[in-house]
């Protein structure tokens, strides 16, 4: 089955998104995003997307009905991590051949391997991608998950976001549409109570949440679901029992916060755990929110006395590093929440920000930076590795920032570099994370191997010895009293 073209225009006309909401009715009708040209696939494809938003489900085997190269490299590419199963890491295909494709077998060979995997694997739910190949021979993969979910006594269900129908955002919200549609509100749960919440576009990338959900346990504040970030099937299918939200990365899944808000009345708001400020702001955020919904009054008060004392042990932690850092510049290139968290973050000790791309950021997203940094010059739509390159070489920035995309152009620029993307193995989030991001920031610039790798190199340092004595040599040799050149000249001048 085909992406239905009102299903498409409904991501695109998200609501509660601030980019869409500024533009006038009619622009707004064309779409939030321009879809892709067929076989493009820059920045990612919606396939990439939604398996991007849905493989941190942690105990769900995640199946791609494609030819090989869809998933042929895809094992455990993201740094989500899980406290329990690790079938979320293996990826499954079907594998579709030429010969499958032209015989009609694709619909028969899905079915096939959907019970492989019930049988050997028992997971607690099966999610169906469909790929560009399935969708344009028109592969009807919600019958064949109905029919097996029928047979087998076990959720599967379709995710239907094609690579060619738009960008890696598009799927994302695809992929919440999937959940809205076949898993939210699908179970009920037994021990619902008034301190439930949802986090909702948290990937616990190395494992980084679990440094936040410690807090809110000693809150007596439970996540009821964190969608998808160490995620299991049936926390998702009873998150419509929480009473609050907070939004991580509403470029992600926004259309899932605001259709839960509408349909469950569970309110919401978009906040940050990078930095001390921010996750003081959205721990009070959540306590807030819970009150209003029927939670103790005295959930407010216990939680001031949990900020006090979490920031009165970071600061003295990060006490040690201001001397190290205060002054220090640094450009930032990546996007989303990011873009705007790190830099409250590190402004915070004292270091300078130079630059911060905003792509993949939303309206909203640019004018927190903008109220941040004053200056329009140090934001950036995105840069070209070229300007990146010159930036970093003529020593604008002590250390960049970003993605594993642009570590090349710094390395290449002999400028230190650091990961806080979702390749990185360090974990960045709350109180302990802030101080192990400014620790990485420490080691990274301070490390002796940038002083080292800016001196020239021994041959290089060698041959321009030599070239400065063969010019004396050739002075000498043709000096201005016409002297011969002579062994007792080659010791004057070192060569003998």
């Amino acid at each position: 089955m085909s992406l239905p073209s009102a299903k498409l225009q409904d991501v695109f006309s998200e609501p509660a998104c601030e980019k869409n909401q500024s533009k006038d009715a009619k622009t707004r009708q064309q779409g939030c995003s321009k879809p892709l040209t067929p076989g493009a696939a820059a920045g990612g494809c919606a396939f990439d997307g939604a398996k991007i938003a849905l493989q941190p489900i942690t105990d769900v085997a995640h199946l791609i009905h494609a030819p090989l190269a869809c998933e042929g490299n895809g094992w455990d590419n993201r740094g989500a991590t899980s406290s329990g199963s690790a079938l979320w890491r293996t990826s499954f295909t079907t594998d579709l051949t030429e010969l499958d494709v032209v015989m009609g077998q694709g619909e028969r060979k899905l079915f096939n391997a959907i019970r492989e995997i019930k049988q050997a694997y028992a997971p607690s739910a099966i999610f169906v991608y469909s790929t560009c190949v399935t969708a344009l021979i028109g592969e009807d993969i919600d019958a064949v998950c109905n029919h097996a979910a029928a047979k087998f006594g076990l959720p599967v269900v379709p995710i239907n976001a094609p690579g060619f129908v738009g960008s890696k955002n598009l799927g994302n919200k695809l992929a919440g549409e999937a959940l809205l549609d076949h898993v939210i509100g699908t179970a009920e749960p037994d021990d619902a109570g008034p301190c439930d919440i949802n986090i909702i576009g948290e990937f616990n990338l190395s494992g980084e949440f679990w440094l936040v959900k410690p807090l809110l346990d000693r809150l007596g504040i439970r996540v009821r679901a964190c969608i998808p970030g160490d995620a299991r099937y049936l926390d998702i299918a009873c998150a419509h029992r929480a009473r609050a939200a907070m939004m991580v990365c509403s470029t992600a899944l926004i259309n899932v916060a605001r259709k839960m808000e509408e349909r469950w009345d569970i309110p919401f708001f978009e906040g940050s755990f990078y930095g001390i400020t921010a996750s003081s702001q959205a721990l009070r955020n959540i306590a807030d929110l819970l009150v209003r919904k029927g939670a103790d009054p005295g959930l407010v008060g216990r939680t001031e006395a949990l900020i006090a004392e979490e920031e009165s042990i970071a600061w003295k932690k990060l006490a040690a590093y201001r001397p190290r850092l205060e002054g220090k510049r640094v450009l930032l290139n990546t996007g989303g929440v990011k873009s705007w968290s790190l830099v409250d973050a590190l402004m915070e000790v004292g270091i300078e920000i130079v630059g911060t791309s905003v792509k993949k950021s939303t309206v909203e997203d640019k004018e927190r930076i903008e109220q941040t940094l004053k200056e329009e010059n140090q934001i950036f739509e995105s840069i070209p590795p070229r300007e990146l390159y010159a930036m970093l070489s003529q020593g604008k920035a002590d250390i960049m920032l970003s993605g594993g995309r642009t570590q090349f152009v710094a390395l290449k620029a002999k400028t230190p570099w650091l990961d806080i993307n979702q390749e990185r193995h360090h974990r960045y989030a709350g109180y302990d994370g802030m101080i192990e991001l400014i620790h990485q920031i420490d080691l990274a610039i301070h490390n002796p191997i940038w002083r080292q790798v800016r001196e020239p190199a021994p041959w290089d340092s060698h041959s321009a010895v030599e070239h400065e004595l063969t010019s004396t040599i050739s002075v000498s040799a043709t000096g201005h009293a016409g002297e011969k050149f002579t062994s007792a000249t080659a010791n004057a001048v070192g060569l003998g």
